[in-house]
């Protein structure tokens, strides 16, 4: 993804870190011979929490089936859960209690093994009156039911109405970030997520090429490392890599779905090429992602053009309509049937990149755009002023008058684009400056940051801790920590970013990237919350 003015550093991901649990449920198992389960939240940011629930089987024999109940108090409740079936409800007093049962594919355990649910809430208070299975939680008493629901249906995800939650999960990132499509599942994010957004392909002599293969589709995946827990095949012909393990994550999560994107702030170069001819572009992309290796592993394709008819890395001279042609040539190709969606500029400056390009036009073949309303401002202006990289909307003193997410969203609008069509962007990461000393937005700088891939850019999951917030600014927050200022995203301003989006009518949201965020998945937990 990129900055709306040009300049964007493709990596932005990072190794996980490890979220301490807290406010543990239940002690470890009072009997070697029982049924136990331990819940603790797993992440709290005050007005939300997220927790887990691990059920051991503590007897000789197999378990299948288990069920977990627990009161929480009036003010606190549960809006999500996944790897879980669910129910609720209301007791004496306020109190709600939730009963959870294992899903078709966790409930049988073998004699010493676990299986565990997530969920997240909102809410003061914590959990009570645990029992698993009729007993209680620490194994203290009460007799396991030896089937009490087998095999109720899997949790569907997000339901049918809900608005559109989608993550980008970047290729690079097996390598130093060692972020892989289990952490997705780890995490909890894969049961929160509507789509994944798997960046990038490349574009080259006119035509939609692998852009990593290794990491795509050949990189071999041990047991420990892989969804199922079953390790890849080295047969021949055996798919292997990052697309196989999200084969294996569409199985286990049915409701998600996955679009190959393709350019990005690197690879948009070959665009303009693509352009000349956009029917061989669109059947070249067509016979890629239907390859019959992982045909079924995608469900359509994304195009990330850094920019039409402007200036990103390399500037395309195609025209203001080669963009319009070219989502036309792709809607033709990929039917009805695919998802064809678009990443595009977020520059709401008059005469800006929205301005160079028929995205209006464009809009009826596209089943969305995700506008990139972040990367407005950074230290690749090294001497600052210091500002947000994604302000919601414009303040006194802002760098550049409509370099903000609202002013995209309502030139997109203004040029006929459907709210149904398009998505809030916001970033995992923030960008910073040193050799600060004011603490407000609006400062000098003598450089970038320090950050852990690249200078001037930090993970989330580093800055929360690092660089707390200090301040917040036009619907996002700011830090200041020694001489250094970031600007980020928290769990807090992202539920006032989504907020907007649903007052807007917009069709969701979307962030840049998955690995950005907690191994607890703070971030994506309160997109989802925000969202409802």
């Amino acid at each position: 993804m990129s900055r709306p003015g040009g300049r964007r550093v493709l990596a932005l991901a990072g190794a996980l870190t490890i979220a301490a649990s807290t406010a543990l449920v239940s002690a470890p198992p009072a009997s070697a011979a029982a049924v136990t389960a331990a819940c603790a939240k797993t992440s709290d940011w005050g007005t939300g929490f997220e927790g887990r629930c691990t059920i051991t089987n503590g007897t000789s024999s197999g378990l299948s089936g288990w069920k977990v109940e627990f009161d929480l108090p009036a003010g606190t409740a549960i809006t999500s859960s996944w790897d879980t079936t669910r129910t609720v409800s209301q007791q004496p007093g306020g109190r709600s209690r939730y009963t959870f049962a294992n899903t078709g594919w966790n409930g049988t355990l073998a004699a010493g093994a676990t299986a565990s649910f997530g969920f997240n809430g909102t809410g003061p208070g914590w959990i009570s009156g645990c029992t698993v299975n009729g007993g209680a939680c620490d194994g203290s008493g009460g007799q396991p039911d030896p089937d009490p629901d087998p095999d109720p249906d899997p949790d569907p995800g997000p339901g049918p109405g809900a608005r559109k939650v989608i993550g980008y999960f970047a290729q690079w990132g097996v390598y130093q970030r060692n972020y892989h499509v289990k952490n997705i599942d780890t995490s909890g994010s894969a049961a929160k997520l509507t789509h994944i957004n798997y960046a990038f392909g490349n574009v080259q002599n006119g035509q939609c090429t692998i852009g990593d293969s290794y990491a795509d589709y050949d990189r071999f995946y041990q047991a420990g490392e892989s969804v199922d827990g079953q390790a890849d095949s080295w047969d021949t012909g055996a798919l292997r890599g990052s697309f196989n393990q999200l084969r294996k994550l569409k199985k286990k999560y049915p409701h998600l779905k996955v679009v190959w994107s393709f350019g990005g702030w690197s690879w948009s170069g070959g665009f303009g090429q693509a352009a000349a001819n956009p029917a061989a572009f669109a059947e070249s992309c067509y016979k890629l992602v239907e390859d019959p290796r992982w045909a079924d592993v995608f469900d359509g394709i994304d195009i990330d053009w850094e920019y039409p008819n402007a200036c990103g890395l390399t500037c395309d001279t195609s025209g203001p309509a080669a963009f319009r042609t070219m989502m036309s040539a792709l809607r033709s190709r990929f039917g009805s049937g695919n998802l064809v969606t678009a990443a595009i500029t977020a520059d709401g400056t008059s005469g800006g990149k929205i301005d160079a390009a028929d995205y209006g036009g464009a809009a009826q073949y596209v089943d969305w755009y995700l506008p990139m309303t972040y990367d407005f401002f950074g230290a690749f202006d090294a001497d600052g002023p210091t500002a947000p990289h994604s302000p919601l909307n414009s303040y006194t003193g802002i760098p550049v008058q409509g370099f903000h997410s609202d002013a995209a969203i309502q030139k997109l609008k203004a040029k006929g684009v459907p709210a149904s069509k398009l998505l809030l962007g916001v970033g995992f990461y923030g960008r910073g400056w040193r050799g600060v000393t004011q603490s407000a937005p609006g400062g000098s700088a003598s450089g970038p940051a320090p950050g852990t891939y690249e200078q001037g850019i930090e993970d989330y999951k580093v800055l929360k801790g690092r660089c707390p917030s200090t301040g917040t600014v036009a619907g996002t927050a700011y830090a200041k920590c020694g001489d250094q200022w970031w600007g980020y995203d928290t769990p807090a301003t992202l539920g006032g970013k989504m907020t907007y989006a649903k007052n807007q009518g917009l069709a969701g949201s979307f962030f840049w990237e998955l690995s950005g965020d907690t191994t607890g998945g703070e971030l994506i937990t309160a997109i989802r919350n925000g969202l409802g």
